[in-house]
């Protein structure tokens, strides 16, 4: 037969099983989605009076300026990275992705889309035990051995910094400004012809 709870036991206990359930459900970490919503925001893109491929460009140079690494760069896709080394045993990785769309067919405005991720290593050590064969009794594992110095992984965290990207589409906008002062010169020197050069004054 079974046997039921006492009243005072289910009346007293069972609230308050229920209470921290509920507690525990209020407490945990909200998913990392519900910050995607999607708004309207210019943290991570930029526009400029130039065509996509002369803003790619400028990126790639802005890049390169800072010294990171490039990896892929085509008319509309530009990839590079950067090494720090905060402390010895640490390494940190910066990798941008950068992806540049024309706005419109008149090809005199596009967007700058940029993605920088932070990646974080730590360093890992493996000790490497030798094994001696003995015969019938097979190996036997000895304390001697070598050790195995490994980056690993331990953290990756997209960049969220609006200063950090503000920094960067400044560094665009400084090398996408000579590049168009330079083909609008060459545009006037073909249209209109050599530059007229200063004549010289005969002396008496």
């Amino acid at each position: 037969m079974r046997r039921s709870l006492p009243l005072p036991f289910a009346f007293t206990v069972l609230p308050l099983v229920a209470l921290v359930l509920l507690a525990g459900c209020s407490t945990s970490k909200q998913s990392f989605y519900h910050q995607e919503d999607f708004s309207e925001t210019d943290t991570y893109s930029r526009s400029f009076g130039s065509s996509d491929a002369a803003v790619c460009e400028a990126a790639r140079r802005a890049l390169l300026g800072q010294g990171y690494i490039i990896s892929k760069a085509q008319a509309n896709i530009v990839d590079g990275t950067k090494s720090f080394q905060p402390e010895a045993d640490q390494h940190v990785e910066i990798a941008f992705h950068i992806v540049c769309a024309g706005n419109g067919k008149a090809d005199q405005n596009a967007s700058l889309f940029v993605s920088a991720t932070q990646d974080r290593y730590a360093l890992k050590k493996t000790n490497n035990s030798a094994s001696l064969g003995v015969g019938v009794l097979g190996s036997v594992s000895m304390p001697f051995g070598s050790s195995d110095d490994s980056l690993v992984r331990v953290a990756s965290e997209t960049i969220r910094s609006a200063h950090f990207y503000d920094r960067f589409f400044g560094a665009v906008e400084r090398y996408l400004a000579p590049g168009e002062d330079d083909a609008a010169k060459a545009g006037k020197t073909e249209l209109d012809g050599p530059l007229p050069q200063p004549q010289k004054r005969e002396s008496k």
